[in-house]
């Protein structure tokens, strides 16, 4: 009987353990893409700077989990880069709930499983831009992980807009400064590691 049961013991541990990393191997297969909205120019708190705070972040995540990178850029571009101008002219599109128009898509965006959208924090919210994109696909069934750059406003409620947005499960947001993306790498990677393995990437 002992050794009955001992063999059905570990047949269970067997079957148990395949389970997971059966489990595991598909979590790891899930296509994942990561999209962003980022701006070079004058920027609070960081000067002037050839490469955007949120661009930083979106190539760590994308560096961490293999996502695929794409970048939400204006089809007609004329945002001033002086930053008190840039932030008078988000300002204004977001009281007249503005859908500027953007350059290219994701042609495949029906094969993602996970999208991960970043995005600067204006005025409490998302640049209009980004509401372009969110609203130009369909969500259903997808995982949306938030991620947002700022200079002491955090996320906002900017996890709840996406949701409401495109209808589907948002993960909690990162909120990273937009000084520490830009000029500290070791800290963003680390935050981006905390934050992946919090919400289960």
């Amino acid at each position: 009987m002992n050794k009955f049961l001992s063999a059905v013991f570990i047949f269970l541990a067997v079957f148990i353990g395949f389970n997971v990393t059966a489990q595991g191997g598909t979590m790891a297969n899930k296509k994942a893409l990561v999209v962003y909205f980022s701006r070079t120019g004058e920027q609070y708190s960081v000067g002037n700077i050839t490469k955007g705070n949120t661009a930083f972040v979106a190539e760590e995540i994308a560096a961490q989990t293999g996502a695929d990178l794409f970048e939400i850029k204006l089809k007609n571009d004329t945002y001033p880069a002086a930053y008190k101008a840039l932030t008078e002219v988000a300002l204004r599109e977001k009281k007249e709930k503005a859908r500027p128009e953007i350059a290219g898509g994701v042609t495949n965006f029906a094969d993602y499983e996970t999208v991960f959208i970043g995005t600067p924090n204006w005025w409490a919210d998302m640049p209009m831009a980004v509401y372009t994109f969110l609203e130009s696909y369909d969500f259903t069934g997808k995982t949306v992980a938030p991620f947002v750059t700022h200079e002491g406003s955090g996320a906002s409620s900017i996890p709840s807009k996406i949701q409401k947005t495109t209808g589907t499960d948002v993960t909690d947001a990162l909120a990273i400064a937009g000084h520490t993306a830009q000029n500290d790498r070791a800290e963003t990677k680390k935050q981006v590691s905390i934050w992946l393995k919090k919400t289960g990437f």
